[in-house]
Formats: structure tokens, C-alpha cells, sequence
């Protein structure tokens, strides 16, 4: 009897804002029979189209995608919600025999898609009891019993860090274990991923963002965040806070001049690209390529190529 047909494999590809992470994605899921599955947090959301330079209808038609378009503006972004969602796409790509092709620049989503991660339960009640005590008693007292009840933990987190020492007080409380078993690894929840990373050169880069910015206010991105204020956008905890979104509504609150918004959303953005690098390039897995050249898809194959033939090895 044959032996079975092994999975396909789970395909990332990751980086900075404007490295051109959307255009690879595509290439590589028309040549491999793939399918791809967002991991831009702002892209969950209906609507945000241009100021997160979401691909449009023709890109759509070209290959399936999935987890665009998911959320109101109104409605909070979770992380926990995209792990479980994103991962039945993935199952269910990998079932049609399809490749699943990753793609986005929000580090914490890929890591939560692609890592052994799992998230511990919350209760609002006790964090809003030991949110309480933390304003009532001083986060020294917290400190002094998360050492007490659960060292390894109060040894991870910054002595001043009310967020996590009451949120890792919470957990031990609800589970009766140690928050460190929550704390995420760098191990792929299945071998057969492989991350691809692109990056540019930083003058590259903030040139492209600046284009990118003055592209954005010419396709109307002060016309879609006016629409998408009549659907709650100021509402939305997540969403109105975006960069190039919050800057919009200033301009239509006439608090700040057009110009002074796209200066402030060119900053912004640089910002998040240093960010998104940074945090990028701590994953040793990932095997970067310079996204300016000339033969991007063949050697993007090739690395896809290899890492099938080293997992059934």
C-alpha cells in the first residue's frame, strides 16, 4: 500500500510594512495551487481598505483569500479569535490539497497562527478585583504575592508591570498553575512551516512608505474613513486608533491640516516598520530575501522547495 500524500506545507511570508509581502504572497500561491490567509490585524476589518492597503477584487479573483473583511469597525480585534479561525482555514486549505500562503505583518498574529501558543483563560471579575487592589494597595503588594504564589513568573515580568502582574495573578487563580506554561516558545505547532521574510533597505523603505502614504490620500482615504465614521469608527477601540485612520479623523475634526496628517502618518508608519523589523528578526526561523530582486518568486521557490524536501526527509 502507498504510503499517504504528506500535508502541504503551511507557507508564511512576513516582514515590514511595504516590503511588498502582498505581490510574493499572490505569485506563490498561483504557483503552488495555494491559497492565502491574512495576518494583517487591521485587514480583520470591513471597510479599512485603503489606508491598509488591502489587495482589492482582481487580486480576489485571482486567488482565494481568507480572514479579510471579518470584523465591524466597532468590534475589538482578538488574537485568541484569529488563532482559532485562522487555523481551521488552514486546515481546511491543506484538506483541499491546497497550500496555505500566510501573509501579513502583525507579529503577534503570525506567532499565534503558526507557534504552539496557547492563550490562558481570562475572568473580568478577578482582574477587576485585582485591578482594584493594584489602585487601592500598590502594584508592590501584587508584586510581593505573585513571588510568593508563583516565582518563576514574578522572575519573567518587570517589577512595575501592573498589566502583567495582574493578569498572571488572574491566571494562577484560575487555573491554579504558573503563567509561565502560557508564555510562548518559538516552535512551530507543525514542522512543515516555513517562514520567508523580505526586506529592503531602510532609505528603500521610507521612500516607499512616503509613496505609499500620498498614494492613499489620492485613492480617497479621507472618503472612506468619512463612511466608515457613519459605521461607529469612532467607536472601535482597535480601528480609529490605526495609524493613518486616527490621523484622518483629525483632518475631518479639522484638527489637524491634510499635510500635517500624511507628515504624521509617514512618521507613524516608519515607526511601525522599525517595530515590525525588530520584531521579525529575532525569529532565527526566518529565511530572508531582498524583496528588490529581480528573481524574488524562483528564489522564494527554491527555499519551498528545499524545506519540502528536508520535511520528508
Amino acid at each position: 500500500m502507498p504510503a499517504p500524500a504528506p500535508h502541504p506545507p503551511i507557507l508564511a511570508i512576513v516582514g515590514a510594512t511595504a516590503t511588498g509581502k502582498s505581490d510574493l504572497a499572490l505569485d506563490l500561491a498561483e504557483s503552488l495551487d495555494g491559497e492565502i490567509v491574512n495576518a494583517d490585524a487591521l485587514q480583520l476589518y470591513r471597510g479599512m481598505d485603503i489606508g491598509t492597503a488591502k489587495v482589492g477584487a482582481a487580486e480576489r479573483e485571482r486567488v482565494p483569500h481568507h480572514l479579510l473583511d471579518v470584523l465591524d469597525v466597532t468590534q475589538e480585534a482578538s488574537v485568541s479569535a484569529y488563532q482559532r479561525e485562522a487555523r481551521a482555514a488552514i486546515a481546511a486549505i491543506r484538506a483541499r490539497g491546497h497550500v496555505p500562503v500566510v501573509v501579513g505583518g502583525s507579529g503577534l498574529y503570525v506567532r499565534a497562527l503558526l507557534d504552539d501558543i496557547r492563550f490562558p483563560p481570562t475572568d473580568p471579575e478577578v482582574r477587576d478585583r485585582l485591578e482594584r487592589r493594584a489602585e487601592s494597595e500598590g502594584v508592590d503588594s501584587l508584586r510581593a504575592e505573585l513571588e510568593r504564589t508563583d516565582p518563576e513568573a514574578a522572575a519573567a515580568i518587570g517589577a512595575h508591570d501592573v498589566r502583567r502582574i495582574v493578569r498572571a495573578l488572574e491566571v494562577g487563580e484560575i487555573t491554579g498553575g504558573s503563567f509561565r506554561a502560557f508564555l510562548p516558545r518559538r516552535e512551530y505547532l507543525d514542522p512543515a512551516t516555513l517562514q520567508i521574510g523580505l526586506h529592503r533597505e531602510r532609505e528603500e523603505l521610507r521612500e516607499r512608505v512616503a509613496v505609499r502614504v500620498d498614494r492613499m490620500v489620492e485613492q480617497g482615504l479621507l472618503d472612506e474613513v468619512r463612511a466608515l465614521r457613519a459605521q461607529g469608527l469612532d467607536e472601535g477601540a482597535t480601528a480609529r486608533r490605526a495609524i493613518g485612520y486616527e490621523q484622518a479623523l483629525a483632518v475631518l475634526d479639522s484638527a489637524m491640516t491634510c499635510r500635517e496628517a500624511i507628515d504624521a502618518t509617514v512618521a507613524g508608519t516608519r515607526r511601525l516598520v522599525r517595530k515590525q523589523d525588530t520584531w521579525f528578526r529575532r525569529d532565527e526561523r526566518v529565511a530572508w530575501l531582498p524583496a528588490s530582486c529581480d528573481d524574488l518568486l524562483a528564489r522564494a521557490l527554491d527555499l519551498v522547495a528545499a524545506h519540502r524536501a528536508g520535511v520528508r526527509a
